[in-house]
């Protein structure tokens, strides 16, 4: 991928989905689809039953295969802060959703295709988890859907069996709407006598009993529900199928939830989910031009409110080694630490790299091609912006380091773009280096008086040499001057360009591009 191109890097996956049709029993106990996902990754510990018995019943529902082409089932577990009954109506859980989430994190790390949460609860917070993370969640709420719409479609009233925090978020009231379906829940009583102990009692599913009161007490909450005109009782457990041929044997028309969920896990290929597009911030090359060029990014986003601003990822490392000190042949080669900052991006999910620091993208070619992501070429955006918006002006002025200069990564952009391009002579170039790194220059702190001074008579020099337009070539350069700012030469006026500016701008660009 070459430096000089801005590219907008993009994974997309494609939605197939297998055509929706009835199937007879045994045509459904042998899922027959290639293009499923190889790679499942299963959370446990929400519920250690409930979720061994989702594992089982995925491996019983995945086609037979042998040797290499068998799918991988990675099944992960472990302790985790929740409250003693996470079902209760007002339970926190915070601790559920970060275990979730990390456990999430490191499936993507090993390449997991698609993520089985068998877990009612942490459905209910589904929508927080894909805002950040683009692996697909395989949707149980989807998975009862579709198998009720199509399986039971005369079905019109569902007795719901689940726990307090489920019904208070409405989890099946989104999924099951009142115009296609009428939900039903056990009586208060039943529901706090019955359901909840059933599973979170200390002679409850969860405690390991499988029979006796636990089932007692579900068989009377079905029976409720059976009596307030439920067709069919929907578990909002994932330990209920576990005890359902007791159910069963009671005559309870109730749904193995799990069976449902592997199946439809297997049978339907999930697609990544859209994540808020993030811009990756080589920071720290400098400091104080890294905060402006956020600062840019904020002030030309279109926003109402704070979650339509962009989303950002900033690696301050002002310990990159200086890059003039190195282009001029004396100083450590940075691009290692640069190398290394941009890959800290790329591992925190950036979509693109901006480096607001014009030296620096003498170094990009150098590490654009061991990148999976693109650095948005800052020189190329520039020179773009006035083959663009300023086609009369052949004549571009730099105002840089000296590093960025003796580079030559101007010349060869502004060349190619056919521009001429003017840089200061020995004299006023010694003015642009003590106004950047002077004792009272811009990277010591000042913004005004000596530096200040001296940029303004560099500028003067290439306006009357018949610059057009003057680049601000250093990051720290549009701390002293604006790119609004414009300077008189001889009754023209030279327009100044903020390069970071317009950097800032195709970041906000690209932003709304990936979101359109």
């Amino acid at each position: 991928m070459g430096s000089r191109g801005v590219f907008l890097h993009s994974v997309r996956i494609a939605v197939r989905r297998s055509p929706r049709s009835r199937h007879s029993d045994s045509q459904e106990n042998q899922v027959q689809n290639t293009s499923s996902p190889r790679r499942f990754g299963i959370v446990g510990g929400l519920g250690a039953l409930g979720a061994a018995d989702v594992f089982f019943k995925l491996v019983k529902a995945l086609p037979a295969r042998s040797g290499q082409q068998q799918p991988e089932l990675i099944f992960e577990q472990h302790p985790f802060r929740e409250e003693d009954k996470p079902g209760e109506k007002t339970a926190s859980q915070n601790g559920r959703k970060l275990y979730v989430f990390d456990m999430i994190r490191q499936f993507e790390s090993r390449k997991v295709d698609a993520v089985v949460l068998p877990c009612f609860i942490s459905h209910t917070f589904l929508d927080e988890l894909q805002a950040e993370i683009r692996l697909p969640i395989v949707d149980l709420m989807e998975a009862l859907h579709c198998h009720i719409s199509h399986r039971h479609a005369g079905v019109r009233r569902l007795g719901i069996l689940t726990s307090d925090h489920v019904r208070a978020k409405g989890l099946f009231e989104r999924h099951f709407t009142a115009a296609e379906w009428d939900l039903c829940y056990p009586h208060t009583a039943i529901q706090r006598d019955c359901v909840m102990p059933a599973i979170y009692g200390p002679d409850g599913i969860k405690a390991g009993h499988l029979q006796g009161r636990s089932v007692e007490r579900l068989a009377k909450a079905c029976m409720d529900l059976l009596e307030q005109g439920a067709e069919l009782i929907v578990p909002g457990f994932a330990e209920v199928p576990i005890v359902i041929d007791a159910l069963r044997e009671r005559g309870i028309p109730i749904l193995d939830a799990n069976r449902i969920y592997a199946r439809h896990a297997v049978s339907h290929e999930a697609a990544a989910k859209a994540r808020p597009f993030k811009v990756g911030v080589v920071g720290g090359v400098g400091p104080a031009a890294t905060v402006d060029f956020v600062a840019k990014i904020v002030r030309n986003t279109a926003a109402r409110r704070d979650q339509e601003h962009v989303k950002l990822v900033v690696e301050q490392n002002p310990q990159i080694p200086d890059r003039t000190e190195n282009l001029l042949g004396d100083g450590p080669d940075p691009t290692i630490a640069l190398y290394s900052t941009c890959k800290k991006l790329e591992a925190a999910d950036a979509d693109i790299i901006a480096i607001p620091c014009n030296t620096a993208h003498a170094f990009v070619e150098r590490i654009q091609p061991y990148l999976s992501i693109p650095v948005v070429h800052m020189l190329f955006e520039t020179v773009e912006h006035i083959r663009k918006y300023l086609p009369d002006r052949r004549r571009i002025g730099l105002l840089a380091t000296s590093g960025t200069v003796r580079s030559g990564v101007y010349h060869d952009v502004a060349t190619k773009a056919g521009f001429e391009l003017l840089v200061p002579d020995e004299e006023h170039q010694n003015l642009v280096m003590s106004a950047i790194y002077g004792a009272q220059g811009v990277k010591a702190g000042f913004t005004e008086g000596a530096c200040l001074d001296e940029l303004l008579r560099a500028l003067a020099s290439l306006a009357r040499r018949g610059a057009e337009v003057v680049i601000l070539g250093c990051t720290e350069l549009p701390l002293l001057l604006k790119q609004d700012d414009a300077f008189p030469a001889g009754g023209r006026t030279v327009v100044i360009l903020d390069p970071t500016e317009i950097l800032a701008k195709k970041c906000v660009s690209l932003r709304d591009r990936a979101n359109a």
